[in-house]
């Protein structure tokens, strides 16, 4: 329910090897990834609480169809013989990557090259807004998404008022613009944090995957920091590079940046 996936294993919940046990956690790691308020409107007896919210949906749709590619892709490539199986296994590593829990029971490294593109993109959507998940949250990318659709469409029609509305509720241009400042920022300091990654002489897609899967507080990446390796061989300057990246993951960049603006602290 925490997201944060440690497990007292070197393979982590795959060394159990219990099917009971990983279908358990991958139920409650996509409640984890749910806004916690929604739960508690459930438990008050409004069960309809969970599929009226807009963000839900489109969390438990992303999750479907990331979980249908993967099983899918996983049957195709020969990488598991039987559709259970592919299922269990695809099933449970979408869930871990997009809720940012960092269970495995797999090495997904030797999946398809499909697959891992696909959890790398999940790193970076993340939770719902109120969970314990990490990443860009679900509402933000919700958000852009609509957001540019209405662009789109005022192209077509400039006189048009076309305002962007999640559920239901008109969303005012002053939260468009701090959703959309919040994305460029992410997006911004994954690339920068990347881009100092390689001078330590990591390859491209390790440097990448280990600034994704910190900064969205996962955990395994890809390349040498992938679910069968680890962080240890990191030089000391780029381990402080990813510490700063959870911390800007974890407390949602805002908070951290601010302490970089003189207004903050100037008297």
């Amino acid at each position: 329910m925490a997201t944060g996936g440690f497990s007292p294993l070197n393979g982590s919940i795959g060394q159990y090897g219990n099917p009971y046990f990983e279908w358990v956690i991958t139920l409650f790691m996509f409640l984890a990834g749910a806004n916690f308020v929604l739960h508690f409107l459930a438990l008050r007896g409004d069960l309809g609480a969970w599929w009226r919210d807009e963000e839900f949906r489109f969390y438990a749709k992303l999750t479907g169809l990331a979980v249908l590619g993967a099983t899918a892709f996983l049957l195709l490539s020969g990488t598991y013989e039987n559709i259970s199986e592919a299922f269990r296994f695809g099933t449970f590593q979408v869930v871990s990557i997009l809720t940012t829990t960092g269970f495995v029971t797999a090495d997904y490294e030797q999946w398809p090259h499909f697959i891992q593109y696909l959890l790398l993109f999940l790193m970076f959507v993340g939770g719902c807004a109120g969970s314990t998940g990490g990443g860009i949250k679900n509402m933000r990318i919700m958000v852009l998404a609509k957001h540019v659709r209405s662009e789109l469409q005022r192209l077509l029609h400039p006189r048009a008022i076309i305002p962007v509305r999640v559920g239901g509720r008109v969303i005012e241009r002053e939260i468009i613009s701090s959703v959309t400042a919040f994305f460029v920022m992410y997006i911004g300091l994954f690339a920068l944090a990347a881009l100092a990654m390689t001078a330590f002489g990591l390859d491209i897609l390790t440097a990448v995957a280990s600034v994704a899967a910190t900064i969205g507080n996962i955990g395994p990446g890809l390349g040498t920091v992938g679910p069968a390796e680890n962080y240890a061989h990191i030089p000391v300057a780029g381990k402080w590079i990813l510490s700063f990246c959870m911390l800007l993951g974890r407390l949602e960049i805002y908070t951290v940046m601010m302490i970089f603006v003189p207004g903050t602290w100037r008297r």
